[in-house]
């Protein structure tokens, strides 16, 4: 049986700290795509730190509670603090 995993990744610069929330099967390898601007058009050319992760059995209650996470500004900016 596969899992999914629901992640947050950081990016710092001089200003701000931005965040972004995806699902994959492989967290290593996703995290080397979004570290080699090979992953999601807007991580591109940022060096990403892996905050928060959780793992599903199926696919749909992944993407669901990424999408959850994905609107949830609060949830995503208490994560954010507690983990920088």
């Amino acid at each position: 049986m596969m899992k999914y995993f629901v992640y947050l990744i950081v990016s710092k610069d001089k200003k701000r700290t931005i965040s972004y929330v995806g699902y994959t099967n492989n967290i290593k390898k996703r995290l080397k795509l979004h570290n080699t601007s090979k992953g999601a058009k807007f991580t591109k050319g940022r060096n990403w730190n892996l905050t928060y992760v959780k793992s599903y059995v199926s696919k749909s209650d992944a993407m669901k509670e990424e999408y959850k996470l994905k609107k949830n500004r609060k949830l995503r900016n208490y994560l954010k603090r507690i983990k920088n």
